[in-house]
């Protein structure tokens, strides 16, 4: 007799982060029994205080890595799982946590002042994104995330998949839904340099691109600082834009 297949164990971790692309994923209520049917549902703080279990085979991780702590649990994470998703710009490119300087002391203080809690001040260092941290195999960007993306990702992770990803600006997507430039309206935009694949969805309620979805690897900064020098935006406002989600990368 075959040996019946295993349902894959999941578990779903918390670090630095405001836990709404967590939150978010609950919110496809007409699918979400579905896909809890798929897996093994082993850990997820916001649903239990029971403690992580010692062996799963995918891992969810949302959050920036901002401690010792912190990065100490996505390397035991990443030992223990066939496979990591993170989820969220935190996660992804240490979204708004990454905003703080090399100077993280200096920045901790300026919050504080001579009153930085013990919690905070303890091993505390660099917000990181997590692929800075362990190797990670798929990512689901964005802040906060599509939980129909997510789920499309998690198949993926669960089943295999040989789907494209994204990888060219946002501008592109744009242009497809017939959207006129904001850069022609004096408006800073980072659609110039922000990775494709949410369907420009800012954009298309009248709203500039913020760059949640991190830095496609095709963006030229220097070209798209050059527009919005040429436009009247100007090129510090630009790398101040850039800083709220992809200050690492840009920082590299």
């Amino acid at each position: 007799m075959a040996e019946e297949k295993r349902i894959p164990r999941v578990v779903f971790a918390g670090l630095a982060s405001c836990f709404g692309c967590q939150i978010n994923i609950t919110n496809i209520e007409a699918h979400l029994m579905e896909v809890l049917g798929q897996i093994d549902l082993r850990y997820w703080q916001l649903t239990s205080s029971d403690p992580m279990p010692e062996e799963y085979d995918v891992a969810v991780i949302e959050g920036a890595v901002t401690t010792e702590e912190a990065e100490a649990t996505v390397r035991q994470l990443r030992e223990g799982a066939a496979a990591v998703i993170t989820i969220g710009a935190c996660a992804a490119t240490a979204g708004i946590p990454g905003m703080s300087t090399e100077d993280h002391a200096a920045d901790l203080a300026m919050v504080y002042g001579d009153a930085i809690p013990a919690v905070v001040a303890q091993g505390a260092a660099i917000p990181k994104a997590v692929k800075d941290v362990i190797e990670v195999d798929f990512e689901v960007p964005c802040c906060p995330i599509d939980p129909q993306d997510f789920v499309e990702v998690l198949q993926h992770a669960l089943y295999g998949s040989n789907a494209y990803r994204h990888s060219s600006t946002l501008c592109g997507q744009c242009k497809n839904n017939e959207r006129g430039c904001f850069y022609g309206r004096e408006t800073l935009c980072l659609g110039l340099v922000t990775r494709s694949g949410c369907g420009a969805r800012c954009p298309n309620l009248g709203r500039p691109c913020n760059g949640c979805a991190g830095l496609s690897p095709d963006a030229n900064l220097e070209q798209a600082r050059r527009v919005a020098e040429r436009t009247g935006v100007g090129v510090d406002a630009f790398d101040s834009a850039l800083r709220i989600f992809n200050q690492p990368e840009v920082r590299a």
